[in-house]
Protein backbone atom coordinates (compact mmCIF):
# COMPACT_ATOMS: atom_id res chain seq x y z
CA UNK A 1 0.00 0.00 0.00
CA UNK A 2 1.62 2.90 -0.92
CA UNK A 3 1.92 6.37 1.79
CA UNK A 4 -1.12 7.88 -0.42
CA UNK A 5 -3.24 5.27 0.28
CA UNK A 6 -2.56 5.46 4.19
CA UNK A 7 -5.04 6.29 6.25
CA UNK A 8 -4.20 9.52 7.47
CA UNK A 9 -4.63 10.93 11.05
CA UNK A 10 -7.16 13.59 11.67
CA UNK A 11 -5.91 16.87 12.45
CA UNK A 12 -5.21 17.95 16.39
CA UNK A 13 -8.02 20.19 17.61
CA UNK A 14 -6.80 23.63 18.49
CA UNK A 15 -5.44 24.12 21.52
CA UNK A 16 -5.16 20.29 22.54
CA UNK A 17 -1.86 18.82 22.38
CA UNK A 18 -1.28 16.38 19.20
CA UNK A 19 -1.70 12.72 20.68
CA UNK A 20 -3.64 13.73 23.54
CA UNK A 21 -5.97 10.79 24.92
CA UNK A 22 -9.48 11.53 23.99
CA UNK A 23 -10.64 11.13 27.40
CA UNK A 24 -8.09 14.37 28.29
CA UNK A 25 -9.59 16.57 25.97
CA UNK A 26 -12.92 17.38 28.03
CA UNK A 27 -10.61 18.53 30.56
CA UNK A 28 -8.18 19.85 28.87
CA UNK A 29 -10.60 22.52 26.92
CA UNK A 30 -11.81 23.45 30.51
CA UNK A 31 -8.15 24.65 31.28
CA UNK A 32 -8.03 26.10 27.85
CA UNK A 33 -11.08 28.15 28.72
CA UNK A 34 -10.88 28.76 32.28
CA UNK A 35 -7.19 30.20 31.79
CA UNK A 36 -7.99 31.78 28.66
CA UNK A 37 -5.14 30.49 26.58
CA UNK A 38 -5.93 30.62 22.65
CA UNK A 39 -8.21 33.96 22.99
CA UNK A 40 -7.23 37.44 21.81
CA UNK A 41 -8.46 40.79 23.83
CA UNK A 42 -8.80 42.46 20.80
CA UNK A 43 -11.17 39.68 18.93
CA UNK A 44 -12.83 39.67 22.57
CA UNK A 45 -13.92 43.33 22.01
CA UNK A 46 -15.15 43.79 18.56
CA UNK A 47 -18.46 42.75 19.56
CA UNK A 48 -18.74 45.87 22.45
CA UNK A 49 -17.25 48.00 20.30
CA UNK A 50 -19.40 47.82 17.43
CA UNK A 51 -22.20 47.65 20.05
CA UNK A 52 -21.17 51.54 20.87
CA UNK A 53 -21.13 51.93 17.20
CA UNK A 54 -24.69 50.66 17.18
CA UNK A 55 -25.93 52.43 20.00
CA UNK A 56 -24.86 56.02 18.85
CA UNK A 57 -26.08 55.23 15.15
CA UNK A 58 -29.26 54.57 16.56
CA UNK A 59 -29.03 57.80 19.23
CA UNK A 60 -28.13 60.21 15.89
CA UNK A 61 -31.92 58.56 14.66
CA UNK A 62 -33.46 59.28 17.72
CA UNK A 63 -32.07 63.06 17.73
CA UNK A 64 -33.38 63.48 14.11
CA UNK A 65 -36.69 62.21 14.72
CA UNK A 66 -37.33 63.86 18.34
CA UNK A 67 -36.26 67.56 16.15
CA UNK A 68 -39.78 68.92 15.68
CA UNK A 69 -38.39 72.00 13.88
CA UNK A 70 -36.79 70.09 11.49
CA UNK A 71 -39.05 67.65 10.56
CA UNK A 72 -41.54 70.06 9.87
CA UNK A 73 -38.71 71.78 6.86
CA UNK A 74 -39.11 68.42 5.39
CA UNK A 75 -41.88 68.77 3.27
CA UNK A 76 -41.09 72.25 2.37
CA UNK A 77 -37.39 72.03 1.57
CA UNK A 78 -35.61 68.29 1.78
CA UNK A 79 -32.37 69.76 1.18
CA UNK A 80 -32.27 72.15 3.97
CA UNK A 81 -33.76 69.95 6.48
CA UNK A 82 -31.16 66.81 5.32
CA UNK A 83 -28.62 69.82 6.36
CA UNK A 84 -30.23 70.67 9.54
CA UNK A 85 -30.63 66.78 10.75
CA UNK A 86 -26.99 66.26 10.11
CA UNK A 87 -25.96 69.58 11.74
CA UNK A 88 -28.31 68.90 14.55
CA UNK A 89 -26.25 65.11 15.39
CA UNK A 90 -23.06 66.63 15.07
CA UNK A 91 -23.64 69.43 17.31
CA UNK A 92 -24.75 66.73 20.12
CA UNK A 93 -22.15 64.61 19.50
CA UNK A 94 -19.87 67.19 19.71
CA UNK A 95 -21.24 68.80 23.06
CA UNK A 96 -21.01 65.22 24.03
CA UNK A 97 -17.72 64.98 23.28
CA UNK A 98 -16.36 68.40 24.46
CA UNK A 99 -17.96 67.98 27.62
CA UNK A 100 -16.47 64.38 28.39
CA UNK A 101 -12.68 65.52 26.68
CA UNK A 102 -12.60 68.72 25.99
CA UNK A 103 -11.07 70.65 28.46
CA UNK A 104 -9.30 69.27 31.57
CA UNK A 105 -12.20 69.93 33.51
CA UNK A 106 -14.08 67.97 31.86
CA UNK A 107 -11.52 65.10 32.15
CA UNK A 108 -11.57 65.50 35.80
CA UNK A 109 -15.65 65.08 35.44
CA UNK A 110 -15.26 62.09 33.75
CA UNK A 111 -13.00 60.75 35.73
CA UNK A 112 -14.61 61.42 38.71
CA UNK A 113 -17.93 60.02 37.93
CA UNK A 114 -15.89 56.94 36.23
CA UNK A 115 -14.52 56.14 39.55
CA UNK A 116 -17.40 54.32 41.70
CA UNK A 117 -18.85 53.25 38.12
CA UNK A 118 -15.24 50.91 37.53
CA UNK A 119 -15.66 49.79 41.61
CA UNK A 120 -19.27 48.36 40.86
CA UNK A 121 -18.26 47.37 37.73
CA UNK A 122 -15.61 44.83 38.98
CA UNK A 123 -17.56 44.01 41.78
CA UNK A 124 -20.33 42.51 39.01
CA UNK A 125 -17.41 41.33 37.15
CA UNK A 126 -16.08 39.43 39.56
CA UNK A 127 -19.10 37.43 40.74
CA UNK A 128 -19.71 36.97 36.27
CA UNK A 129 -16.31 34.82 36.04
CA UNK A 130 -17.49 32.72 39.05
CA UNK A 131 -20.67 31.83 37.30
CA UNK A 132 -22.59 33.94 40.04
CA UNK A 133 -24.97 37.13 39.42
CA UNK A 134 -24.50 39.42 41.87
CA UNK A 135 -27.46 42.11 41.40
CA UNK A 136 -26.91 43.21 45.30
CA UNK A 137 -24.24 45.52 44.39
CA UNK A 138 -26.42 48.57 45.36
CA UNK A 139 -27.42 47.39 48.79
CA UNK A 140 -23.32 46.70 49.25
CA UNK A 141 -22.60 49.87 48.48
CA UNK A 142 -25.14 51.29 51.37
CA UNK A 143 -24.05 48.98 53.93
CA UNK A 144 -19.64 49.85 52.58
CA UNK A 145 -20.49 53.62 52.54
CA UNK A 146 -22.70 53.71 55.91
CA UNK A 147 -19.85 51.93 57.63
CA UNK A 148 -17.13 54.17 56.13
CA UNK A 149 -19.08 56.97 57.12
CA UNK A 150 -19.32 55.59 60.84
CA UNK A 151 -15.63 55.54 60.65
CA UNK A 152 -15.44 58.58 58.99
CA UNK A 153 -17.01 61.03 62.18
CA UNK A 154 -16.79 58.80 65.14
CA UNK A 155 -12.52 58.85 65.08
CA UNK A 156 -10.63 62.02 64.77
CA UNK A 157 -7.35 61.06 63.64
CA UNK A 158 -4.64 62.31 60.83
CA UNK A 159 -5.69 61.63 57.39
CA UNK A 160 -2.69 59.07 56.42
CA UNK A 161 -4.52 56.50 58.54
CA UNK A 162 -8.35 57.82 58.55
CA UNK A 163 -8.37 57.74 55.10
CA UNK A 164 -7.18 53.67 54.68
CA UNK A 165 -9.49 52.96 57.67
CA UNK A 166 -12.40 54.35 56.15
CA UNK A 167 -11.46 51.91 53.32
CA UNK A 168 -11.21 49.15 55.40
CA UNK A 169 -14.53 49.43 56.79
CA UNK A 170 -16.13 49.97 53.65
CA UNK A 171 -14.63 46.52 52.64
CA UNK A 172 -15.78 45.05 55.84
CA UNK A 173 -19.30 46.39 55.58
CA UNK A 174 -19.70 45.26 51.85
CA UNK A 175 -18.18 41.83 52.11
CA UNK A 176 -20.26 40.95 55.28
CA UNK A 177 -23.29 41.95 53.03
CA UNK A 178 -22.39 40.08 50.17
CA UNK A 179 -21.37 37.36 52.33
CA UNK A 180 -24.92 36.54 53.07
CA UNK A 181 -25.68 35.98 49.81
CA UNK A 182 -22.52 33.37 49.07
CA UNK A 183 -23.28 31.79 52.42
CA UNK A 184 -27.05 31.50 51.51
CA UNK A 185 -26.47 29.60 48.19
CA UNK A 186 -23.69 27.45 49.36
CA UNK A 187 -25.48 26.32 52.93
CA UNK A 188 -28.89 26.07 50.81
CA UNK A 189 -28.77 26.77 46.97
CA UNK A 190 -30.50 29.65 47.12
CA UNK A 191 -30.57 31.72 43.82
CA UNK A 192 -27.88 34.92 44.60
CA UNK A 193 -30.21 36.53 42.46
CA UNK A 194 -33.20 36.27 44.76
CA UNK A 195 -31.24 36.88 47.75
CA UNK A 196 -29.02 40.38 46.51
CA UNK A 197 -32.25 41.80 45.40
CA UNK A 198 -33.94 40.97 48.77
CA UNK A 199 -30.92 42.45 50.53
CA UNK A 200 -30.89 45.49 48.50
CA UNK A 201 -34.14 46.37 49.76
CA UNK A 202 -33.11 45.57 53.28
CA UNK A 203 -29.81 47.38 52.97
CA UNK A 204 -31.71 50.47 51.51
CA UNK A 205 -34.34 50.90 54.56
CA UNK A 206 -32.26 50.17 57.23
CA UNK A 207 -30.09 52.84 55.81
CA UNK A 208 -33.05 55.35 56.41
CA UNK A 209 -33.12 53.85 59.89
CA UNK A 210 -29.82 54.49 60.92
CA UNK A 211 -29.99 58.05 59.00
CA UNK A 212 -32.85 58.89 61.51
CA UNK A 213 -31.30 57.52 64.48
CA UNK A 214 -28.74 59.50 66.90
CA UNK A 215 -26.07 57.34 66.26
CA UNK A 216 -25.81 58.67 62.54
CA UNK A 217 -28.68 61.78 62.37
CA UNK A 218 -27.01 64.99 61.84
CA UNK A 219 -27.85 67.71 65.38
CA UNK A 220 -31.24 69.60 65.14
CA UNK A 221 -32.43 67.58 62.06
CA UNK A 222 -35.79 65.13 61.74
CA UNK A 223 -35.02 64.08 57.99
CA UNK A 224 -32.39 61.14 56.77
CA UNK A 225 -29.19 63.28 56.77
CA UNK A 226 -26.55 62.48 58.81
CA UNK A 227 -23.39 64.24 60.21
CA UNK A 228 -20.70 65.15 57.71
CA UNK A 229 -17.60 63.25 57.95
CA UNK A 230 -14.33 64.24 59.47
CA UNK A 231 -12.10 66.55 56.82
CA UNK A 232 -9.44 63.96 57.58
CA UNK A 233 -11.47 61.32 56.58
CA UNK A 234 -12.22 62.49 52.89
CA UNK A 235 -11.21 61.59 49.86
CA UNK A 236 -8.22 64.19 49.06
CA UNK A 237 -8.85 66.04 45.47
CA UNK A 238 -6.03 65.44 43.23
CA UNK A 239 -6.07 69.11 41.83
CA UNK A 240 -7.51 72.52 42.75
CA UNK A 241 -10.40 73.55 41.04
CA UNK A 242 -10.93 69.90 40.28
CA UNK A 243 -13.48 67.80 41.57
CA UNK A 244 -11.38 64.38 41.01
CA UNK A 245 -10.29 62.68 43.95
CA UNK A 246 -8.15 59.95 45.23
CA UNK A 247 -10.79 57.99 44.37
CA UNK A 248 -9.94 57.45 41.19
CA UNK A 249 -6.55 56.52 42.19
CA UNK A 250 -8.66 53.58 44.28
CA UNK A 251 -10.34 51.97 41.17
CA UNK A 252 -7.35 51.83 39.40
CA UNK A 253 -5.83 49.84 41.86
CA UNK A 254 -8.61 48.23 42.53
CA UNK A 255 -8.36 46.81 38.59
CA UNK A 256 -5.14 45.79 38.93
CA UNK A 257 -6.25 44.13 42.14
CA UNK A 258 -8.88 42.13 40.27
CA UNK A 259 -6.52 41.39 37.41
CA UNK A 260 -4.09 39.93 39.75
CA UNK A 261 -6.07 38.08 42.15
CA UNK A 262 -7.79 36.11 39.07
CA UNK A 263 -5.46 35.59 36.68
CA UNK A 264 -2.06 35.23 38.67
CA UNK A 265 -3.60 33.60 41.75
CA UNK A 266 -5.17 30.17 42.51
CA UNK A 267 -7.43 31.08 44.33
CA UNK A 268 -8.41 32.92 40.98
CA UNK A 269 -8.01 30.53 39.27
CA UNK A 270 -10.61 28.63 41.31
CA UNK A 271 -13.09 31.15 41.23
CA UNK A 272 -12.92 30.87 36.93
CA UNK A 273 -12.99 26.95 36.97
CA UNK A 274 -16.53 26.71 39.15
CA UNK A 275 -17.82 29.60 37.17
CA UNK A 276 -17.28 27.72 34.17
CA UNK A 277 -18.23 24.26 35.23
CA UNK A 278 -19.51 24.25 39.09
CA UNK A 279 -19.29 20.23 39.07
CA UNK A 280 -15.89 19.98 37.34
CA UNK A 281 -14.62 22.15 39.73
CA UNK A 282 -15.89 19.88 42.53
CA UNK A 283 -14.50 16.77 40.80
CA UNK A 284 -11.27 18.31 40.80
CA UNK A 285 -11.22 18.73 44.89
CA UNK A 286 -12.22 22.40 45.20
CA UNK A 287 -14.48 23.67 47.72
CA UNK A 288 -17.95 24.99 45.62
CA UNK A 289 -19.56 26.06 48.58
CA UNK A 290 -16.31 27.99 49.73
CA UNK A 291 -15.57 29.96 46.55
CA UNK A 292 -19.68 30.82 46.63
CA UNK A 293 -19.11 32.50 49.85
CA UNK A 294 -15.66 33.66 49.03
CA UNK A 295 -16.29 35.21 45.02
CA UNK A 296 -19.54 37.22 47.00
CA UNK A 297 -17.10 38.69 49.75
CA UNK A 298 -14.89 39.93 46.90
CA UNK A 299 -17.64 41.19 44.81
CA UNK A 300 -19.35 43.03 48.10
CA UNK A 301 -15.59 44.20 49.15
CA UNK A 302 -15.24 46.06 45.82
CA UNK A 303 -18.78 47.15 45.93
CA UNK A 304 -18.24 48.69 49.47
CA UNK A 305 -15.43 50.71 48.31
CA UNK A 306 -17.82 52.56 45.63
CA UNK A 307 -20.05 53.04 48.32
CA UNK A 308 -17.45 55.55 50.28
CA UNK A 309 -16.91 56.76 47.52
CA UNK A 310 -20.37 58.25 47.23
CA UNK A 311 -20.17 59.37 50.89
CA UNK A 312 -16.83 60.68 51.68
CA UNK A 313 -15.46 60.99 47.86
CA UNK A 314 -18.59 63.66 47.40
CA UNK A 315 -19.60 66.27 48.65
CA UNK A 316 -20.93 67.33 51.27
CA UNK A 317 -19.52 64.07 52.82
CA UNK A 318 -22.37 62.97 54.49
CA UNK A 319 -25.17 60.25 54.29
CA UNK A 320 -28.36 60.65 52.80
CA UNK A 321 -30.96 58.36 51.82
CA UNK A 322 -30.31 56.72 48.63
CA UNK A 323 -26.60 57.67 48.18
CA UNK A 324 -25.84 55.15 46.27
CA UNK A 325 -27.62 56.26 43.30
CA UNK A 326 -28.19 53.58 40.00
CA UNK A 327 -24.77 53.14 40.10
CA UNK A 328 -25.09 49.58 41.29
CA UNK A 329 -27.45 48.94 38.63
CA UNK A 330 -25.07 50.67 35.83
CA UNK A 331 -22.39 48.06 37.23
CA UNK A 332 -24.19 45.27 35.46
CA UNK A 333 -23.60 46.81 32.34
CA UNK A 334 -20.43 47.87 32.79
CA UNK A 335 -19.68 44.15 33.22
CA UNK A 336 -21.09 43.00 30.37
CA UNK A 337 -20.00 45.43 28.33
CA UNK A 338 -16.29 44.70 29.74
CA UNK A 339 -16.55 41.56 29.10
CA UNK A 340 -16.33 40.63 32.88
CA UNK A 341 -12.39 41.50 32.44
CA UNK A 342 -11.18 43.63 34.86
CA UNK A 343 -9.25 45.92 32.17
CA UNK A 344 -12.53 45.53 30.30
CA UNK A 345 -14.73 47.30 33.24
CA UNK A 346 -11.93 50.15 33.18
CA UNK A 347 -12.76 51.39 29.96
CA UNK A 348 -16.27 50.90 29.84
CA UNK A 349 -16.33 52.21 33.33
CA UNK A 350 -14.40 55.33 31.52
CA UNK A 351 -17.03 55.33 28.72
CA UNK A 352 -19.93 55.85 30.87
CA UNK A 353 -18.48 58.42 33.00
CA UNK A 354 -18.13 60.26 29.60
CA UNK A 355 -21.62 59.97 28.97
CA UNK A 356 -22.36 61.00 32.38
CA UNK A 357 -20.24 64.38 32.06
CA UNK A 358 -20.74 65.02 28.76
CA UNK A 359 -24.59 64.51 29.00
CA UNK A 360 -25.06 67.81 30.94
CA UNK A 361 -23.12 69.67 28.30
CA UNK A 362 -24.97 67.90 25.29
CA UNK A 363 -27.79 69.71 27.09
CA UNK A 364 -26.66 72.87 27.53
CA UNK A 365 -25.02 73.46 24.73
CA UNK A 366 -27.31 71.85 22.04
CA UNK A 367 -30.47 71.65 23.44
CA UNK A 368 -30.51 67.54 23.74
CA UNK A 369 -32.56 66.16 27.31
CA UNK A 370 -30.09 64.44 29.11
CA UNK A 371 -32.34 61.79 29.52
CA UNK A 372 -30.91 60.45 26.14
CA UNK A 373 -27.73 59.61 27.92
CA UNK A 374 -29.82 56.64 29.16
CA UNK A 375 -31.45 55.62 26.17
CA UNK A 376 -27.58 55.52 24.42
CA UNK A 377 -26.59 53.46 27.78
CA UNK A 378 -30.10 51.37 27.27
CA UNK A 379 -29.15 51.11 23.59
CA UNK A 380 -25.47 49.82 24.71
CA UNK A 381 -26.57 47.21 26.93
CA UNK A 382 -29.33 46.09 24.11
CA UNK A 383 -26.47 45.43 21.66
CA UNK A 384 -24.55 43.67 24.70
CA UNK A 385 -27.21 41.51 25.68
CA UNK A 386 -27.68 40.52 21.80
CA UNK A 387 -24.39 39.78 20.33
CA UNK A 388 -25.50 37.86 17.34
CA UNK A 389 -27.77 40.37 16.26
CA UNK A 390 -24.60 42.95 15.80
CA UNK A 391 -22.66 40.03 14.44
CA UNK A 392 -24.95 39.82 11.61
CA UNK A 393 -25.46 43.19 11.09
CA UNK A 394 -21.70 43.73 10.68
CA UNK A 395 -20.91 40.26 9.32
CA UNK A 396 -18.46 39.61 12.14
CA UNK A 397 -17.32 35.72 11.42
CA UNK A 398 -17.69 33.82 14.87
CA UNK A 399 -14.54 32.35 15.62
CA UNK A 400 -14.54 28.24 15.66
CA UNK A 401 -13.70 28.00 19.81
CA UNK A 402 -14.60 31.74 21.27
CA UNK A 403 -13.88 32.03 25.01
CA UNK A 404 -17.58 32.90 26.87
CA UNK A 405 -17.81 34.16 29.86
CA UNK A 406 -20.11 32.72 32.30
CA UNK A 407 -22.27 34.86 33.67
CA UNK A 408 -24.64 33.07 35.65
CA UNK A 409 -25.30 29.37 36.86
CA UNK A 410 -28.98 28.21 36.26
CA UNK A 411 -31.85 28.41 38.21
CA UNK A 412 -31.22 24.78 39.38
CA UNK A 413 -27.47 24.83 40.11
Amino acid sequence: MSDAEMPQEPPAEPGIPEGEPPEDRASSEMYRRVTGIGTSAGRAMVVPALAVLTALIIGAFIIAVTDVDTLSVWGDDPAEAFRLTVSGIFDAYRALLVGSVGSLDAISETLFAAAPMILAGLAVAVGFQAGLFNIGVNGQMHIGGMAALWVGFTFAIPAVFHVPLVIAAAIAGGALWAALAGFLKARTGAHEVITTIMLNFIALFLVDYLLKSSLFQAPGRNDPISQPANPTSVFVTLFSDYRLNIGFIVALLAVAFVWWLMYRTTIGFEFRAVGYSPSGGRYAGMSVAWVYVSVMAVSGALAGIAGANQVVGLEPYRGISNFAGNVGFDAIALALLGRSHPVGVLFAGLLFGGLRAGGREMQGAAGIPIDLVLVLQALIIVMIAAPELVRAIYRVKTPDQEITTVTSTGWGA
